[in-house]
């Protein structure tokens, strides 16, 4: 069981109120999608058995979902969700079909058995049909079903954002993870299925084969994947700080020899991000890179990867700096949310920057580490083009709505920013890797996130992440400068925002500590080179002076 869950439910409520209390167009669907209902909060996922049979000519599935719980409260309604055009076709516990409820698609069922606190009880359900078709993975969810150079059938899942349930019934919140999973999925024999977590067993029943993969450790539900294809397998093992990791690929027949030589790249990412995050957070479950006909998904333990085997992003630097092109951009972002999404997990998808703002920060990590200081600054300086600063980067609560897509490269550069203020790389190093070990596969808020950064590097931090995630402000640092001094204030701030500066002054480092008050000092010498330090994410705008 997930810890906090009843604190971080109420939480979550305080924060909706704190911060959107402005009226939004939601629907009642959104509103059953993104709250943690009655129906949901009294009941605590344990495990899940998924069993798929894949029928590829019809492009169908059909199976069950075997779904074991812990009773927090007594409670008789259940809530869980599946996705039209999909259909639950019955639901049995202890042997009797229990009725239902359908609402939009969520549904409730009502329970005979008597649920009692403490008690560990499952049921079983039945669903079937033809899943909606992504038409844009992994962008947009649902079930690809595509065919390989050679015509064989090459069939994929993807459902971030839109959600798990798109493919298979389950309690379609982020906030609740089973601690163990079993995936069996049905495949025609002359193909492979790989999901999550280790492969238990293969099972051979006429045409066709079932593939039966067992996750160890709590898992989302956007993680959990099936990949079906002409697949072919080599690993490795990688020294770990944890010891042996089992390292396993799997790629089309044909592109064995070009990914044998690209997925190099993913003993140097595992080097990297052990260093600055602490040990890889599934160890017991191994680590997969799965070819897939889509860019990338970070699939726990599965993370997929279609990035044509080139460097960059499909071959293009992000940056525009030159130094995307030193790594495989899908292998080391995908591989990333390894700790952040995967490890740590946003409870609502309002703060769905602690997956993708430490993840994009992860990009200039993996360069600090392998390339040097300057290549991190210059990368994380050159992805601010693609900042549009639309809307805030966290999103409105309890609607299953994500904040701006800022929440990628503005994250990455909030983050590279409260590096400069930490000043001491050890000190930063410990913050990181001690996030993922005091929330080691948890849940969490914003706010949790927000509040050890500050108790960690002990600076209220509250005013700094106010202005970064919830306004698309910049913080804009007006100055004169003369040949007596330097005056300076910020404007374009929220309240008592007072974010320290680094300033050069014939290269020498100097600190100034601005507020939306005129502020200054008096150079010791004349003639001086003042520069500001570009490493803040800050607008610089220099007056007259008067």
């Amino acid at each position: 069981m997930r810890p906090y869950k009843f604190i971080l439910f109420i939480l979550s409520i305080c924060l909706h109120l704190t911060f959107f209390g402005q009226k939004n167009n939601f629907t009642h669907q959104d509103t059953l999608r993104g709250t943690i209902t009655p129906e949901r909060a009294w009941w605590d996922i344990t495990y899940y058995h998924l069993s798929v049979d894949v029928n590829i000519k019809k492009q169908a599935l059909s199976g069950s979902n075997l779904i074991q719980y812990k009773v927090l409260e007594s409670h008789q309604v259940l809530q869980i969700e599946l996705q039209k055009p999909l259909k639950i076709t019955k639901v049995i516990q202890e042997g009797k079909k229990m009725t239902y409820r359908q609402d939009g698609y969520s549904y409730f069922i009502q329970l005979d058995k008597k649920q009692k606190i403490g008690d560990i009880n499952q049921l079983i359900v039945y669903y079937e049909g033809s899943p909606q078709k992504s038409k844009n993975p992994p962008w947009s969810g649902g079930l690809t079903w595509k065919k390989d150079t050679n015509g064989n059938p090459w069939v994929v899942t993807t459902c971030q954002g839109i959600g798990a349930s798109i493919w298979w019934p389950n309690k379609d919140h982020a906030y609740d993870e089973p601690d163990s999973m079993l995936i069996s999925v049905t495949v025609p024999k002359t193909l492979t299925d790989v999901s999550n977590g280790r492969l238990r067993s293969v099972t051979n029943k006429g045409n066709t084969k079932t593939f039966n993969w067992f996750v160890s450790n709590p898992i989302n539900n956007y993680g959990v994947n099936m990949n079906i294809g002409d697949y072919v397998h080599f690993n490795e093992v990688y020294k770990g700080l944890k010891g042996d990791l089992d390292c396993d690929y799997y790629v089309l027949r044909d592109n064995l020899e070009v990914a044998k030589k690209q997925f190099q790249e993913a003993p140097r990412m595992l080097a990297a991000f052990e260093y600055w995050f602490g040990p890889y957070p599934f160890y017991e479950d191994g680590y997969k890179l799965v070819e897939v006909p889509y860019a990338g998904m970070e699939h726990q333990s599965s993370v997929t990867y279609g990035n044509g085997f080139k460097n960059g992003y499909w071959g293009r630097d992000v940056s525009g700096t030159g130094w995307g092109d030193k790594f495989d951009f899908i292998i080391v972002h995908e591989s990333g949310h390894e700790w952040f999404a995967n490890n740590i997990t946003h409870v609502d998808v309002a703060d769905m920057w602690i997956h993708e703002g430490f993840t994009s920060y992860s990009e200039n990590l993996f360069l600090d580490y392998h390339f040097g200081n300057e290549a991190c600054n210059e990368y994380v300086q050159g992805i601010r083009k693609n900042i549009v600063n639309d809307k805030p980067i966290i999103g409105p609560y309890n609607v299953h709505q994500e904040g701006s897509g800022d929440m990628y490269y503005k994250g990455a550069n909030i983050l590279h920013t409260l590096r400069q203020l930490v000043e001491d790389d050890k000190l930063w190093r410990s913050i990181l890797t001690g996030l993922n070990k005091d929330f080691y596969h948890q849940t969490v808020t914003s706010k949790q996130i927000e509040d050890y950064l500050s108790k960690k590097t002990e600076k209220d931090l509250s005013a700094f992440f106010n202005q970064y995630l919830r306004t698309t402000k910049i913080p804009k640092l007006e100055y004169i400068e003369n040949d007596e001094g330097l005056q300076y204030r910020y404007v374009n701030v929220v309240k008592d925002f007072d974010m320290p500066i680094r300033i050069f002054i014939n290269e020498k480092e100097k600190w100034i500590f601005p507020n939306n008050k005129w502020a200054g000092f008096n150079f010791e010498e004349k003639g001086v080179n003042l520069t500001f330090d570009s490493n803040f994410y800050v607008e610089y705008e220099g007056l007259p002076d008067d």
